[in-house]
Protein backbone atom coordinates (compact mmCIF):
# COMPACT_ATOMS: atom_id res chain seq x y z
CA UNK A 1 0.00 0.00 0.00
CA UNK A 2 1.26 3.26 -0.55
CA UNK A 3 2.32 6.41 1.12
CA UNK A 4 0.46 8.66 3.82
CA UNK A 5 -0.89 11.29 1.74
CA UNK A 6 -4.15 12.32 4.15
CA UNK A 7 -3.43 12.30 8.47
CA UNK A 8 -5.88 14.24 10.49
CA UNK A 9 -5.11 14.33 14.07
CA UNK A 10 -6.35 15.76 17.54
CA UNK A 11 -9.64 16.87 15.54
CA UNK A 12 -11.58 18.95 18.04
CA UNK A 13 -15.13 20.83 16.56
CA UNK A 14 -17.67 22.05 18.81
CA UNK A 15 -21.25 23.37 18.10
CA UNK A 16 -23.72 25.32 20.94
CA UNK A 17 -24.32 22.97 23.27
CA UNK A 18 -22.39 19.96 21.52
CA UNK A 19 -18.97 18.52 21.28
CA UNK A 20 -19.13 17.01 18.05
CA UNK A 21 -15.77 15.70 17.18
CA UNK A 22 -12.85 14.84 20.35
CA UNK A 23 -9.80 14.15 19.38
CA UNK A 24 -10.91 12.90 16.46
CA UNK A 25 -8.15 11.01 13.48
CA UNK A 26 -7.79 9.94 10.04
CA UNK A 27 -5.57 8.30 7.88
CA UNK A 28 -5.47 7.56 4.00
CA UNK A 29 -2.85 6.38 2.27
CA UNK A 30 -2.62 6.68 -1.80
CA UNK A 31 -4.15 3.70 -3.62
CA UNK A 32 -6.48 2.81 -0.86
CA UNK A 33 -9.98 2.41 0.19
CA UNK A 34 -10.45 3.57 3.59
CA UNK A 35 -14.14 3.07 4.86
CA UNK A 36 -14.90 5.49 7.50
CA UNK A 37 -18.46 4.16 10.03
CA UNK A 38 -20.13 4.98 12.99
CA UNK A 39 -23.65 5.49 13.56
CA UNK A 40 -25.60 8.67 12.80
CA UNK A 41 -24.50 11.46 14.75
CA UNK A 42 -20.96 9.35 15.48
CA UNK A 43 -18.99 12.68 13.88
CA UNK A 44 -17.95 10.87 10.04
CA UNK A 45 -19.71 14.00 8.34
CA UNK A 46 -18.66 17.00 10.64
CA UNK A 47 -15.04 15.21 10.07
CA UNK A 48 -15.31 15.11 6.53
CA UNK A 49 -16.53 18.89 6.43
CA UNK A 50 -13.83 20.06 8.00
CA UNK A 51 -11.77 18.35 5.78
CA UNK A 52 -13.07 19.76 2.76
CA UNK A 53 -13.52 23.07 4.38
CA UNK A 54 -17.35 23.37 5.23
CA UNK A 55 -16.51 24.03 8.67
CA UNK A 56 -13.53 25.23 10.26
CA UNK A 57 -11.63 23.27 12.81
CA UNK A 58 -11.16 24.53 16.78
CA UNK A 59 -7.96 22.46 17.42
CA UNK A 60 -6.28 19.70 15.21
CA UNK A 61 -4.23 19.17 12.25
CA UNK A 62 -4.23 17.93 8.90
CA UNK A 63 -1.51 17.00 6.94
CA UNK A 64 -1.58 16.66 2.89
CA UNK A 65 1.18 14.74 1.37
CA UNK A 66 3.44 14.99 4.86
CA UNK A 67 2.62 18.93 5.13
CA UNK A 68 0.40 20.41 7.39
CA UNK A 69 -2.30 22.81 5.67
CA UNK A 70 -5.07 24.95 6.45
CA UNK A 71 -8.25 24.57 4.09
CA UNK A 72 -10.58 27.22 4.09
CA UNK A 73 -13.48 26.71 1.82
CA UNK A 74 -14.85 23.78 -0.62
CA UNK A 75 -12.99 25.37 -3.35
CA UNK A 76 -9.59 25.57 -1.48
CA UNK A 77 -10.24 21.45 -0.61
CA UNK A 78 -10.88 20.91 -4.21
CA UNK A 79 -7.52 22.84 -5.47
CA UNK A 80 -5.68 20.77 -2.95
CA UNK A 81 -7.18 17.81 -4.62
CA UNK A 82 -9.68 17.15 -1.84
CA UNK A 83 -13.39 16.25 -3.65
CA UNK A 84 -16.51 14.90 -2.11
CA UNK A 85 -19.54 12.58 -3.41
CA UNK A 86 -22.11 13.87 -1.15
CA UNK A 87 -24.95 11.32 0.50
CA UNK A 88 -27.53 14.20 0.01
CA UNK A 89 -27.94 15.52 -3.61
CA UNK A 90 -26.60 19.10 -4.49
CA UNK A 91 -27.45 18.73 -8.01
CA UNK A 92 -29.61 21.76 -9.68
CA UNK A 93 -32.25 19.97 -10.62
CA UNK A 94 -33.29 22.53 -13.99
CA UNK A 95 -29.78 22.57 -15.38
CA UNK A 96 -28.39 19.77 -17.16
CA UNK A 97 -25.93 17.12 -16.92
CA UNK A 98 -23.03 19.10 -18.10
CA UNK A 99 -23.95 22.40 -16.59
CA UNK A 100 -24.40 20.51 -12.79
CA UNK A 101 -20.42 18.65 -13.70
CA UNK A 102 -18.42 21.94 -15.24
CA UNK A 103 -20.34 24.72 -13.17
CA UNK A 104 -17.84 27.52 -12.48
CA UNK A 105 -15.34 25.82 -14.53
CA UNK A 106 -17.18 26.07 -18.03
CA UNK A 107 -15.24 26.14 -21.56
CA UNK A 108 -15.33 28.93 -23.41
CA UNK A 109 -15.05 30.89 -26.59
CA UNK A 110 -13.65 34.29 -25.42
CA UNK A 111 -16.75 35.93 -23.92
CA UNK A 112 -18.99 32.94 -25.39
CA UNK A 113 -19.58 30.00 -22.70
CA UNK A 114 -18.80 26.98 -25.15
CA UNK A 115 -21.89 24.59 -24.37
CA UNK A 116 -20.84 22.28 -27.57
CA UNK A 117 -17.74 21.70 -25.62
CA UNK A 118 -18.79 21.38 -22.38
CA UNK A 119 -21.42 18.58 -23.36
CA UNK A 120 -18.61 16.64 -25.19
CA UNK A 121 -16.37 16.97 -22.14
CA UNK A 122 -19.11 15.69 -19.73
CA UNK A 123 -20.03 13.01 -22.84
CA UNK A 124 -16.46 11.78 -22.29
CA UNK A 125 -16.03 11.76 -18.61
CA UNK A 126 -19.89 9.66 -18.35
CA UNK A 127 -18.62 7.57 -20.86
CA UNK A 128 -15.49 6.87 -18.92
CA UNK A 129 -17.66 5.96 -16.16
CA UNK A 130 -19.64 3.72 -18.19
CA UNK A 131 -22.87 5.85 -17.37
CA UNK A 132 -25.34 5.58 -19.63
CA UNK A 133 -26.39 9.21 -19.19
CA UNK A 134 -26.66 12.19 -21.85
CA UNK A 135 -24.97 15.03 -20.91
CA UNK A 136 -27.56 17.22 -22.16
CA UNK A 137 -30.92 15.40 -20.08
CA UNK A 138 -31.88 17.93 -17.44
CA UNK A 139 -30.86 16.58 -14.21
CA UNK A 140 -34.86 16.87 -12.53
CA UNK A 141 -35.58 14.25 -15.31
CA UNK A 142 -33.18 11.85 -14.05
CA UNK A 143 -34.07 8.84 -11.38
CA UNK A 144 -32.48 9.32 -8.03
CA UNK A 145 -29.86 6.45 -8.99
CA UNK A 146 -28.70 8.26 -11.70
CA UNK A 147 -28.62 11.87 -10.20
CA UNK A 148 -26.59 10.03 -7.34
CA UNK A 149 -23.94 8.96 -11.06
CA UNK A 150 -23.93 12.72 -11.73
CA UNK A 151 -23.03 13.44 -8.32
CA UNK A 152 -19.65 11.16 -8.49
CA UNK A 153 -19.03 11.88 -12.48
CA UNK A 154 -18.73 15.57 -10.99
CA UNK A 155 -16.37 15.24 -8.36
CA UNK A 156 -14.21 13.07 -10.69
CA UNK A 157 -14.17 15.78 -12.98
CA UNK A 158 -11.10 17.55 -10.84
CA UNK A 159 -8.59 16.22 -12.69
CA UNK A 160 -6.13 16.48 -9.53
CA UNK A 161 -8.02 14.82 -7.31
CA UNK A 162 -6.22 13.02 -4.93
CA UNK A 163 -8.45 12.06 -2.07
CA UNK A 164 -12.03 11.12 -2.81
CA UNK A 165 -14.18 10.96 -0.34
CA UNK A 166 -17.55 9.06 -1.20
CA UNK A 167 -20.06 9.74 1.23
CA UNK A 168 -22.61 6.91 0.55
CA UNK A 169 -22.36 6.46 -2.99
CA UNK A 170 -24.34 3.38 -3.38
CA UNK A 171 -27.40 3.90 -1.17
CA UNK A 172 -29.60 4.77 -4.36
CA UNK A 173 -28.10 2.59 -6.34
CA UNK A 174 -28.97 -0.78 -7.89
CA UNK A 175 -27.12 -3.98 -7.74
CA UNK A 176 -25.61 -3.83 -11.17
CA UNK A 177 -25.05 0.18 -10.65
CA UNK A 178 -23.15 -0.80 -7.54
CA UNK A 179 -20.95 -3.20 -9.45
CA UNK A 180 -19.93 -0.58 -12.03
CA UNK A 181 -19.07 1.93 -9.03
CA UNK A 182 -16.43 -0.84 -7.33
CA UNK A 183 -15.34 -1.43 -10.92
CA UNK A 184 -14.46 2.25 -11.03
CA UNK A 185 -13.03 2.32 -7.71
CA UNK A 186 -10.36 0.04 -8.24
CA UNK A 187 -9.48 1.63 -11.43
CA UNK A 188 -8.87 4.86 -9.80
CA UNK A 189 -7.16 2.90 -7.01
CA UNK A 190 -4.56 2.01 -9.34
CA UNK A 191 -3.64 6.04 -10.28
CA UNK A 192 -2.90 6.23 -6.29
CA UNK A 193 -5.70 8.15 -5.41
CA UNK A 194 -7.11 7.71 -1.71
CA UNK A 195 -11.11 6.99 -1.23
CA UNK A 196 -12.68 7.35 1.93
CA UNK A 197 -15.66 5.63 1.73
CA UNK A 198 -18.64 6.16 4.01
CA UNK A 199 -20.96 3.45 4.42
CA UNK A 200 -23.73 1.76 6.05
CA UNK A 201 -23.80 -1.04 4.06
CA UNK A 202 -21.68 -3.88 5.91
CA UNK A 203 -21.67 -5.93 3.25
CA UNK A 204 -19.72 -3.64 1.23
CA UNK A 205 -16.86 -3.25 3.35
CA UNK A 206 -15.66 -6.72 2.92
CA UNK A 207 -16.13 -6.20 -1.09
CA UNK A 208 -14.40 -2.69 -1.55
CA UNK A 209 -12.10 -1.57 1.43
CA UNK A 210 -8.70 -2.08 2.62
CA UNK A 211 -9.27 -0.73 6.00
CA UNK A 212 -11.32 0.64 8.17
CA UNK A 213 -11.88 3.65 10.59
CA UNK A 214 -14.73 3.23 13.36
CA UNK A 215 -15.98 6.45 15.36
CA UNK A 216 -18.41 6.45 18.06
CA UNK A 217 -20.02 9.59 19.78
CA UNK A 218 -17.41 11.76 17.89
CA UNK A 219 -14.38 9.99 19.05
CA UNK A 220 -12.13 7.81 17.43
CA UNK A 221 -12.16 3.94 18.49
CA UNK A 222 -10.05 2.38 15.92
CA UNK A 223 -8.62 1.72 12.53
CA UNK A 224 -8.31 -2.18 11.46
CA UNK A 225 -7.62 -3.97 8.15
CA UNK A 226 -10.75 -5.02 6.58
CA UNK A 227 -9.46 -8.76 5.21
CA UNK A 228 -8.43 -9.55 9.58
CA UNK A 229 -11.60 -8.37 11.16
CA UNK A 230 -15.23 -9.82 10.80
CA UNK A 231 -18.36 -7.45 10.50
CA UNK A 232 -19.84 -8.76 13.47
CA UNK A 233 -16.89 -6.99 15.87
CA UNK A 234 -17.19 -3.92 13.41
CA UNK A 235 -20.61 -3.55 14.55
CA UNK A 236 -19.95 -3.96 17.81
CA UNK A 237 -17.04 -1.13 17.83
CA UNK A 238 -19.96 0.79 16.15
CA UNK A 239 -22.45 0.65 18.67
CA UNK A 240 -20.76 -0.95 21.50
CA UNK A 241 -22.72 -3.63 21.70
CA UNK A 242 -23.96 -6.87 19.72
CA UNK A 243 -26.92 -6.45 17.04
CA UNK A 244 -28.37 -9.38 15.54
CA UNK A 245 -31.94 -9.35 13.51
CA UNK A 246 -33.14 -12.27 12.97
CA UNK A 247 -34.73 -13.35 9.59
CA UNK A 248 -38.18 -13.79 9.33
CA UNK A 249 -39.54 -17.34 8.49
CA UNK A 250 -43.21 -16.38 8.68
CA UNK A 251 -46.17 -13.89 8.24
CA UNK A 252 -47.33 -12.87 11.52
CA UNK A 253 -50.52 -12.19 9.95
CA UNK A 254 -53.49 -13.48 11.53
CA UNK A 255 -55.43 -15.48 8.24
CA UNK A 256 -58.15 -13.65 9.17
CA UNK A 257 -56.81 -10.29 8.94
CA UNK A 258 -59.06 -7.51 6.90
CA UNK A 259 -58.08 -6.00 3.74
CA UNK A 260 -57.45 -2.50 4.73
CA UNK A 261 -56.07 -1.77 1.07
CA UNK A 262 -56.92 -2.60 -1.93
CA UNK A 263 -55.53 -1.55 -5.12
CA UNK A 264 -57.08 -2.45 -8.10
CA UNK A 265 -55.90 -1.71 -11.93
CA UNK A 266 -53.52 0.80 -10.78
CA UNK A 267 -52.53 2.63 -14.56
CA UNK A 268 -50.24 5.79 -14.86
CA UNK A 269 -47.76 6.72 -17.66
CA UNK A 270 -45.29 4.66 -14.95
CA UNK A 271 -47.39 2.09 -13.83
CA UNK A 272 -49.31 -0.69 -15.74
CA UNK A 273 -52.18 -2.84 -14.44
CA UNK A 274 -50.58 -3.23 -10.94
CA UNK A 275 -53.48 -4.78 -8.12
CA UNK A 276 -52.71 -5.99 -5.15
CA UNK A 277 -53.80 -6.18 -0.99
CA UNK A 278 -52.80 -5.02 2.19
CA UNK A 279 -53.86 -6.48 5.11
CA UNK A 280 -53.88 -5.48 9.01
CA UNK A 281 -51.14 -6.22 10.71
CA UNK A 282 -49.16 -6.77 7.64
CA UNK A 283 -45.57 -5.99 6.34
CA UNK A 284 -45.76 -5.83 2.53
CA UNK A 285 -42.84 -5.90 1.09
CA UNK A 286 -41.84 -4.36 -2.80
CA UNK A 287 -39.29 -5.80 -4.98
CA UNK A 288 -38.08 -4.85 -7.81
CA UNK A 289 -34.57 -2.69 -9.90
CA UNK A 290 -34.42 0.44 -10.06
CA UNK A 291 -37.05 1.74 -12.40
CA UNK A 292 -39.47 -1.07 -11.80
CA UNK A 293 -42.03 1.26 -10.54
CA UNK A 294 -42.20 1.00 -6.90
CA UNK A 295 -41.94 4.30 -5.82
CA UNK A 296 -44.68 5.18 -8.53
CA UNK A 297 -46.90 2.72 -7.68
CA UNK A 298 -46.73 4.36 -3.99
CA UNK A 299 -46.70 7.61 -5.15
CA UNK A 300 -49.99 6.84 -6.62
CA UNK A 301 -52.22 5.65 -3.23
CA UNK A 302 -50.75 8.87 -1.81
CA UNK A 303 -52.15 11.20 -4.10
CA UNK A 304 -48.80 12.68 -5.61
CA UNK A 305 -49.02 11.92 -8.86
CA UNK A 306 -51.77 11.60 -11.33
CA UNK A 307 -53.89 8.20 -11.34
CA UNK A 308 -55.20 7.96 -14.79
CA UNK A 309 -56.75 4.09 -14.26
CA UNK A 310 -57.55 2.07 -11.72
CA UNK A 311 -59.32 1.89 -7.89
CA UNK A 312 -58.31 2.74 -4.67
CA UNK A 313 -60.21 1.17 -1.52
CA UNK A 314 -59.82 1.83 1.94
CA UNK A 315 -61.61 -0.85 4.41
CA UNK A 316 -63.42 -2.36 1.55
CA UNK A 317 -64.87 1.77 0.54
CA UNK A 318 -63.46 3.14 -3.06
CA UNK A 319 -61.34 6.57 -1.90
CA UNK A 320 -61.37 9.62 -3.67
CA UNK A 321 -57.66 10.31 -3.79
CA UNK A 322 -56.78 12.80 -6.00
CA UNK A 323 -53.92 14.70 -4.15
CA UNK A 324 -51.80 14.03 -0.62
CA UNK A 325 -54.19 15.77 1.55
CA UNK A 326 -56.82 13.79 0.20
CA UNK A 327 -54.45 10.38 1.03
CA UNK A 328 -53.42 11.99 4.45
CA UNK A 329 -57.00 12.22 5.25
CA UNK A 330 -57.55 8.98 4.71
CA UNK A 331 -55.46 7.31 6.61
CA UNK A 332 -52.15 6.97 4.39
CA UNK A 333 -48.73 8.21 5.57
CA UNK A 334 -45.90 7.76 3.43
CA UNK A 335 -42.32 8.44 3.64
CA UNK A 336 -40.28 9.16 0.81
CA UNK A 337 -37.05 8.15 -0.62
CA UNK A 338 -36.16 11.51 -1.01
CA UNK A 339 -36.65 12.85 2.40
CA UNK A 340 -35.11 16.45 1.31
CA UNK A 341 -37.40 16.74 -1.58
CA UNK A 342 -40.75 15.36 -0.17
CA UNK A 343 -40.24 14.22 3.23
CA UNK A 344 -38.78 17.68 5.17
CA UNK A 345 -38.98 21.44 5.65
CA UNK A 346 -35.57 21.74 5.94
CA UNK A 347 -35.47 25.86 7.43
CA UNK A 348 -38.01 24.53 10.41
CA UNK A 349 -37.23 23.09 13.53
CA UNK A 350 -37.44 19.56 14.60
CA UNK A 351 -40.23 19.90 16.17
CA UNK A 352 -42.08 21.84 13.93
CA UNK A 353 -41.55 18.86 11.36
CA UNK A 354 -42.78 16.38 13.38
CA UNK A 355 -46.16 17.88 13.87
CA UNK A 356 -46.52 19.20 10.12
CA UNK A 357 -48.86 16.83 9.39
CA UNK A 358 -51.37 16.98 12.46
CA UNK A 359 -51.14 20.92 12.93
CA UNK A 360 -54.62 21.10 13.84
CA UNK A 361 -54.48 19.16 16.55
CA UNK A 362 -51.95 21.97 17.90
CA UNK A 363 -53.89 24.62 17.05
CA UNK A 364 -57.04 26.75 17.88
CA UNK A 365 -57.97 29.15 14.71
CA UNK A 366 -54.93 31.21 14.08
CA UNK A 367 -53.20 30.14 17.33
CA UNK A 368 -50.77 27.44 17.85
CA UNK A 369 -50.51 25.57 20.93
CA UNK A 370 -46.32 25.85 21.42
CA UNK A 371 -46.01 23.63 24.50
CA UNK A 372 -48.22 21.22 23.31
CA UNK A 373 -45.81 20.99 20.17
CA UNK A 374 -42.75 21.32 22.31
CA UNK A 375 -44.33 17.98 24.51
CA UNK A 376 -45.34 16.09 21.64
CA UNK A 377 -41.78 16.24 19.78
CA UNK A 378 -39.84 15.83 22.73
CA UNK A 379 -41.86 12.31 22.76
CA UNK A 380 -40.86 11.45 19.93
CA UNK A 381 -37.37 12.13 20.21
CA UNK A 382 -37.12 9.97 22.92
CA UNK A 383 -39.10 7.41 21.63
CA UNK A 384 -36.83 6.79 18.14
CA UNK A 385 -33.90 8.21 19.90
CA UNK A 386 -33.24 10.64 17.48
CA UNK A 387 -29.94 12.40 18.06
CA UNK A 388 -30.07 16.44 17.78
CA UNK A 389 -29.49 18.65 20.37
CA UNK A 390 -33.05 20.10 20.77
CA UNK A 391 -36.40 20.39 19.52
CA UNK A 392 -35.88 23.59 18.49
CA UNK A 393 -32.80 22.33 16.15
CA UNK A 394 -33.36 22.98 12.87
CA UNK A 395 -33.89 19.47 10.78
CA UNK A 396 -31.14 20.85 7.76
CA UNK A 397 -28.27 20.44 10.13
CA UNK A 398 -29.20 17.13 11.51
CA UNK A 399 -27.72 14.10 10.03
CA UNK A 400 -29.24 12.41 6.91
CA UNK A 401 -30.35 8.91 9.45
CA UNK A 402 -32.04 11.14 12.23
CA UNK A 403 -33.62 14.03 9.54
CA UNK A 404 -35.28 10.65 8.80
CA UNK A 405 -36.25 10.00 12.07
CA UNK A 406 -38.08 13.28 12.00
CA UNK A 407 -40.03 12.00 8.98
CA UNK A 408 -40.69 8.54 10.38
CA UNK A 409 -41.79 10.53 13.84
CA UNK A 410 -44.41 12.94 12.05
CA UNK A 411 -46.05 9.89 10.65
CA UNK A 412 -46.15 8.03 13.97
CA UNK A 413 -47.81 11.07 15.25
CA UNK A 414 -50.20 11.62 12.58
CA UNK A 415 -51.35 7.90 13.19
CA UNK A 416 -52.15 6.81 10.00
CA UNK A 417 -53.63 3.30 9.54
CA UNK A 418 -51.65 2.94 6.63
CA UNK A 419 -47.65 3.69 6.29
CA UNK A 420 -45.82 3.28 3.23
CA UNK A 421 -41.75 3.02 3.78
CA UNK A 422 -40.09 4.08 0.63
CA UNK A 423 -36.15 2.70 1.46
CA UNK A 424 -36.66 3.76 5.35
CA UNK A 425 -33.43 2.93 6.22
CA UNK A 426 -31.55 4.17 3.12
CA UNK A 427 -28.10 6.38 4.59
CA UNK A 428 -28.91 4.87 8.57
CA UNK A 429 -26.48 3.08 10.09
CA UNK A 430 -27.07 -0.35 11.59
CA UNK A 431 -27.81 0.42 15.19
CA UNK A 432 -30.73 3.19 13.70
CA UNK A 433 -31.83 0.30 11.31
CA UNK A 434 -32.53 -1.89 14.40
CA UNK A 435 -34.27 0.74 16.04
CA UNK A 436 -36.39 1.05 13.02
CA UNK A 437 -37.09 -2.51 11.89
CA UNK A 438 -38.10 -2.93 16.30
CA UNK A 439 -40.57 -0.18 15.50
CA UNK A 440 -41.77 -1.28 12.21
CA UNK A 441 -42.68 -4.70 13.77
CA UNK A 442 -44.31 -2.78 17.01
CA UNK A 443 -46.41 -1.15 14.48
CA UNK A 444 -47.84 -3.80 12.79
CA UNK A 445 -48.10 -5.78 15.94
CA UNK A 446 -50.34 -2.88 16.82
CA UNK A 447 -52.42 -3.69 13.83
CA UNK A 448 -50.98 -0.88 11.48
CA UNK A 449 -50.98 -1.67 7.84
CA UNK A 450 -47.37 -1.74 5.78
CA UNK A 451 -45.80 -1.24 2.37
CA UNK A 452 -42.04 -1.04 2.32
CA UNK A 453 -40.09 -0.48 -0.86
CA UNK A 454 -36.84 -1.30 -0.58
CA UNK A 455 -33.35 -2.05 -2.79
CA UNK A 456 -31.97 -4.44 -0.03
CA UNK A 457 -33.08 -8.09 -0.89
CA UNK A 458 -32.10 -9.30 2.81
CA UNK A 459 -34.01 -6.48 4.46
CA UNK A 460 -37.38 -7.50 2.41
CA UNK A 461 -36.81 -11.04 3.80
CA UNK A 462 -36.20 -9.79 6.94
CA UNK A 463 -39.02 -7.70 7.39
CA UNK A 464 -41.79 -8.85 5.18
CA UNK A 465 -45.21 -10.99 5.78
CA UNK A 466 -45.03 -10.99 2.05
CA UNK A 467 -43.21 -9.45 -1.26
CA UNK A 468 -44.79 -8.21 -4.19
CA UNK A 469 -41.98 -8.02 -7.44
CA UNK A 470 -42.55 -5.17 -9.61
CA UNK A 471 -40.73 -4.78 -13.59
CA UNK A 472 -40.95 -1.95 -15.81
CA UNK A 473 -43.92 -1.05 -14.29
CA UNK A 474 -46.04 -4.22 -13.95
CA UNK A 475 -46.24 -6.76 -10.93
CA UNK A 476 -44.71 -9.57 -12.03
CA UNK A 477 -44.73 -12.11 -8.49
CA UNK A 478 -45.68 -12.00 -5.66
CA UNK A 479 -44.30 -14.15 -3.13
CA UNK A 480 -45.68 -14.93 1.06
CA UNK A 481 -42.25 -14.91 3.11
CA UNK A 482 -41.44 -18.86 3.75
CA UNK A 483 -41.42 -18.93 -0.04
CA UNK A 484 -39.41 -16.24 -0.83
CA UNK A 485 -35.36 -16.28 -1.04
CA UNK A 486 -33.13 -13.60 -3.01
CA UNK A 487 -32.98 -16.33 -6.26
CA UNK A 488 -36.57 -16.22 -6.69
CA UNK A 489 -37.46 -12.21 -6.49
CA UNK A 490 -34.47 -11.43 -8.90
CA UNK A 491 -36.11 -13.75 -11.52
CA UNK A 492 -39.63 -11.94 -11.07
CA UNK A 493 -37.80 -8.90 -10.96
CA UNK A 494 -35.85 -9.35 -14.48
CA UNK A 495 -39.20 -11.46 -15.78
CA UNK A 496 -37.93 -14.28 -15.69
CA UNK A 497 -40.19 -17.71 -15.22
CA UNK A 498 -39.70 -19.05 -11.68
CA UNK A 499 -39.40 -22.67 -12.28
Amino acid sequence: MGEIILRMHGIQKYFPGVHALDNAQLEVRAGEVMALIGENGAGKSTLMKILTGVYTKDAGEIELFGKPVEIHSPRDAQAKGVSIVHQELNLMQDLTVAENIFIGREPSKGLLLDQKEQNRMADELLKSLHLNIDAKTQVKRLTVAKQQMVEIAKSLSYNNTKVLIMDEPSAALTESEIEDLFTFIRRLKETGVGIVYISHRMDELKQITDRITVMRDGQYVDTVNTAETTIDEVVQMMVGRVIYEEPKTHSNVAPDAPVVLEAEHLVSDDVKDVSFQLHKGEILGFAGLMGAGRTETARLLCGADPRTGGTIKINGKAARIRNPHDAVAAGIGYLSEDRKRYGLCLGLSVADNTVLASLERFSAGPLVNDGKIEAASKEYIEKIRTKTPSHKTLVRSLSGGNQQKVVLAKWLLRDCDVLIFDEPTRGIDVGAKSEIYKLMNQLAAEGKAIIMISSELPELLRMSDRIVVMCEGRKTGELMIDEATQENIMMYATKREVG
